[in-house]
């Protein structure tokens, strides 16, 4: 009887434990498999999103004084910022290169290195992040915002298109200003790069000129720009969609907006890195 009943627990007990990391296991599939799912749908949101902006963009009814306003939001509300980053980045550049030049004696290759330097990276880049921290929060909390007061809801009742009015207007106006502040930048860049050229030395602008751009061709300046328009289209993008789509609860405005510069940020970043491999496989 003894060894009947020590079987039987046994029994039991494993039975218990098989059928415990049953449960488990099927807990952690169905969580994998949520998340999979999530993901899937997520994706397919966002090519639905793209495909409405690009719908809309090219219908008759345009909301063109919209779209103006906000390339003066976009473009003239940022220019200070942009001002005093791309000024500091051509004086700290140059600054920090100056003295590695000076022992390789090659200080007179300063000028066209930075200004090499700002056309294909520094001034794209840089100014892509900044762009995706202002203009991408600000379009995200703004429509987050609108989705939560239920404003978006109104226009769609009253017969209005809130993607044609709200979103197509922000994304084309990001993808055409970005380029346009990128290039103010890289302007700015040049002149502290003067300035900072002029810390320790004496250069005259004219010469300081003909030595910068005497390295700069086509394959400098084309690609990097080109690339600023995919920037300016995904920081755009990136922050409408994340404020279309917020939640109805008041931390879903914070959440967008914070969602939209982390995500903008990464993809320029991404970008950028991509834009760079196939320059480098055109020029090669």
């Amino acid at each position: 009887m003894k060894i009947n009943k020590l079987k039987f627990t046994s029994i039991s007990k494993v039975s218990a434990f098989a059928t415990l990391q049953t449960t488990r296991i099927s807990e952690k599939t169905l969580a994998k498999t949520k998340a999979a799912s999530n993901f899937i749908t997520d994706v397919a949101d966002v090519f639905l999103f793209i495909h409405r902006i690009i719908k809309e963009s090219f219908s008759s009814s345009f909301e063109f004084k919209e779209f103006l306003y906000q390339c003066y939001k976009i473009g003239y509300k940022t220019l200070p910022l942009v001002t005093v980053t791309g000024a500091i980045m051509g004086l700290v550049l140059t600054i920090q290169s100056r003295p590695v030049l000076i022992n390789f004696g090659a200080v007179s290759m300063l000028p066209s290195m930075v200004v090499v330097s700002l056309i294909r990276e520094m001034g794209p880049v840089i100014t892509g992040l900044i762009c995706a921290g202002k203009i991408g929060s600000g379009m995200g909390a703004e429509l987050g915002s609108m989705r939560v007061t239920e404003q978006i809801d109104a226009m769609e009742v009253s017969a209005t298109n809130p993607m044609q009015y709200l979103v197509v207007t922000r994304v084309w106006a990001a993808t055409l200003m970005i380029p346009l502040l990128v290039l103010y930048a890289d302007a700015l860049g040049v002149m502290g790069s003067w300035m900072g050229a002029n810390i320790k030395g004496e250069v005259t602008l004219t010469l300081f000129f003909s030595q910068a751009f005497s390295h700069v061709d086509f394959l400098d300046f084309f690609p990097a720009v080109i690339k600023t328009f995919f920037f300016g289209a995904l920081i755009g993008l990136v922050g409408c969609y994340k404020g279309y789509n917020a939640g109805r609860g008041t931390e879903s405005v914070g959440v967008a907006a914070n969602s939209a510069v982390v995500l903008a940020s990464l993809l320029v970043i991404v970008v950028d890195m991509v834009a760079v491999q196939i320059t480098d496989m055109l020029i090669l």
